[in-house]
This record gives C-alpha cells, sequence and structure tokens, in this order.
C-alpha cells in the first residue's frame, strides 16, 4: 500500500487576484522580517486569524483546525488543512503546504519542515494556546520562543495607502446597508426582516465595487427597544412598535476587512428624556471626533469625553470605550489591543492609523430615557487632523423614521 503523506503540496488550478498587489504583500513580509531581526527571531510561526491573513492575504475557516503562515529569512508559507484543499494555495501571497489528517500532528510536522528545529520561533503569545505551544516546543524543539504580539500589532496599526482605499470602500458600502436599513424602518417590521434588508445590500455593494473577491460574513445587527442596550445584542424576530429606540449596525467584512457603520434612531417617534440623551450622546460624538488629531494620545481623547459626560451628570451610563482600531479584523478575530480609546491605553495617534469614534450610553429599563444609544463613524488620521469616512447622518433630525 502507498505510504500516506504528513503533508504534501496542493498547487491547484491558477493563483487567484487577491484584494491587494502582490507588492502590497512583499512590503509587508519585508518589513516584518526587520522586526523579527529586532526581536531576534528566526523564523515566525503564526497562528492567528488577523496575522496569517495580513501577511499572506488568507483568511482561514478554522472549524476546530489549526492553520498558520510560517514566514522565515526566504520563505513565507501558509499551513492549511486538506479538507481545504487548494483554495489556501490560491488565495494567499507565497507558497502553501497541506497537512494530512491521518496521522495527529502533521499540522505541526509540516510547520517544522520550513523552519527546520533549533531555532528562535517567534509566536503569539495573545493567541498560541498552551496545548499548541507545548506541540510547538516538541516538535520545532527551538532555540528560544520569541514573543511577535506586539511588534506585528504595532505594524498592522499602521495603514498602507491600499489599505486605506480598502477601508474607505468598506466604509461607503456600511452606508449602502444603513440606508437599506432606514428604508426598511417600519412600525411592526421584525427585527430579523429589517437586518437581512441591509445584509443583503451589502453583499450586492460588495460584489460590484469587488467582483474577484470571496464573499463571506457580512452581517447586521438591527435592534430594538431593550434590545439596544448592548452593542453586540444579536438580532430577534422583536416587532418595532411606534416610540422604540433602534440601533441599526451594519458590518460589511471584505477578505477580511471589517468596517461598520452604528447609529441611534428612534421609530415614528421620540419622547423628549430620550432626546435629551440622544442629543448629548451626539455632542459626545462630536467632541470626539474633533479630538482624534496626530499627537493626541488615545487616554488623552478618552479623559476629555468623560469630563463631557460627567458635566452632564451621564458619565455612569458609559458601557466600554469609545473607539477602536480597524484593518484586518471581524467579530470573531483581530483587533489591534494598543489602539483603543480608553482610559489605559497611552498610544499616540499618528498618521496612517485608523479609529472609530463610538461613545455609547446605556439606560436601564424602567428609566426615563431607557436604551442603549450610540454613534460611530470611522477616521484616518491624517497629517494635520483626519478624515471622516462614514457618510451616513447621524441624529435626530434623520433618524426618526417609520
Amino acid at each position: 500500500m502507498t505510504a500516506r503523506p504528513e503533508f504534501y503540496r496542493f498547487h491547484n488550478g491558477e493563483k487567484a487576484r487577491l484584494q491587494f498587489a502582490e507588492a502590497e504583500y512583499a512590503a509587508r513580509i519585508d518589513a516584518l522580517r526587520k522586526r523579527m531581526g529586532e526581536a531576534g527571531a528566526e523564523a515566525a510561526v503564526f497562528t492567528s486569524m488577523h496575522n496569517v491573513s495580513y501577511y499572506s492575504g488568507f483568511t482561514y475557516c478554522s472549524f476546530g483546525r489549526p492553520y498558520a503562515l510560517v514566514v522565515t529569512d526566504t520563505e513565507c508559507v501558509t499551513i492549511s488543512a486538506g479538507i481545504d484543499a487548494g483554495q489556501p494555495w490560491r488565495r494567499c501571497y507565497g507558497d502553501n503546504i497541506t497537512y494530512t489528517d491521518w496521522q495527529r500532528d502533521n499540522y505541526w510536522r509540516a510547520i517544522c519542515s520550513v523552519t527546520g528545529e533549533g531555532r528562535k520561533i517567534g509566536y503569539e503569545s495573545d493567541h498560541l494556546t498552551l496545548l499548541q505551544k507545548g506541540k510547538c516546543e516538541a516538535f520545532l524543539k527551538p532555540a528560544a520562543m520569541v514573543d511577535l504580539y506586539e511588534t506585528t500589532m504595532r505594524q498592522r496599526m499602521h495603514k498602507s495607502p491600499a489599505e486605506l482605499d480598502m477601508i474607505r470602500a468598506g466604509a461607503a458600502v456600511a452606508d449602502v446597508g444603513g440606508y437599506a436599513i432606514r428604508d426598511a424602518v417600519k412600525i411592526g417590521a421584525r427585527e430579523i426582516d429589517i437586518a437581512m434588508a441591509g445584509r443583503d445590500a451589502m453583499e450586492l455593494e460588495i460584489a460590484k465595487r469587488f467582483p474577484d473577491a470571496e464573499y463571506r460574513d457580512t452581517w447586521v445587527w438591527f435592534q430594538s427597544g431593550i434590545n439596544t442596550d448592548g452593542a453586540h445584542n444579536p438580532v430577534t424576530s422583536r416587532a418595532l412598535e411606534r416610540g422604540d429606540i433602534l440601533s441599526l449596525n451594519t458590518f460589511p467584512m471584505i477578505s477580511g476587512y471589517y468596517t461598520a457603520l452604528e447609529r441611534t434612531m428612534f421609530a415614528g417617534e421620540v419622547d423628549a428624556e430620550s432626546l435629551r440623551i440622544w442629543e448629548a450622546n451626539v455632542g459626545a460624538h462630536e467632541l470626539g471626533i474633533s479630538l482624534l488629531q496626530p499627537g493626541a494620545s488615545c487616554a488623552e481623547v478618552t479623559h476629555k469625553i468623560n469630563a463631557f459626560f460627567a458635566e452632564r451628570d451621564l458619565l455612569q451610563y458609559r458601557t466600554f470605550g469609545y473607539g477602536h482600531s480597524f484593518g484586518v479584523l471581524s467579530h470573531y478575530y483581530g483587533r489591534e489591543a494598543g489602539l483603543e480609546l480608553r482610559e489605559d491605553i497611552d498610544t499616540v495617534l499618528e498618521p496612517g492609523m485608523v479609529i472609530s469614534m463610538e461613545p455609547m450610553l446605556t439606560i436601564a429599563e424602567g428609566q426615563p430615557g431607557a436604551g442603549g444609544y450610540r454613534e460611530h463613524d470611522i477616521l484616518i488620521i491624517t497629517e494635520d487632523g483626519n478624515e471622516n469616512i462614514t457618510g451616513y447622518p447621524y441624529g435626530p433630525e434623520f433618524n426618526v423614521v417609520g
């Protein structure tokens, strides 16, 4: 009987057109190799979806299987499971090795075929599990383990011109979803039906703008009434009632890149106390946008918005930080934790960074103005200020609908 391979190359078909030109990925890998050298890593084994996607263009679907990108001074190789056949190779920059499941840990044998044994191995402390770290040490026998989490995060914070174009396009798609949702809002309509209208509009817009892409993961959270109290509450079949507070949240996913539009709305009418809170949150939103300037620190921006809310006796209703980075991320992977608008983040804003402004206040059920109020714009930090790439209007004048 023919021996079954531990791993092999299945380069099926032709390479697909990736979301960015090869020169973009080559530049990312060149910059990574410099960072690896500074950190003392001879080979990097990336296991997270965000770093594999950022450096190779391949966004994997794990489904319980491990994936990787291995980078050395000469090679850039994605490691994928046999269930995906040739798709990872077609959709990645560089080489690809497929590991088989006919023997446990062929994944690590495939990785070792690129790294070799006894080298200084870079890894991601925020992603590599204790189980897999133990296997890494057993199979690769590293001379040292070097954490690359921080340096790769810092690299991803600074967007290239090509990335900024992608993010601008994503923001425009999010706006398309927002307008579709606004048109679908009617008293008696269900959250799920309104959400689907926004999602379908965005999927079609993405396919029009990016005909060579793969399409997956675009979604909408449209919430009403008490369901607005959390920013990430899932869609339900609740029917809209007149006077309901509404939360519009559109999230297009384009080749691993996430963007977002989030708006407070009201169904048909808004009462006086709700309007007061809404307008205060809009004021914080506008203040925050004005503060996102090169040279400002995340903590500094946060404290100033805190002061704005405290003056209005609303700070106690804040539920999370005021914004975060954008780029290669989604609701189940990614995020540059060093670029969030929180009191404990001292990162200084620099041109080329992309960050949201999204203040949210949550008033408990049974209190006047109950519900969750949130506005969300995406800002590109420029040399002399910022560029707001979100176009859908915020505030009561446009968003009392239905």
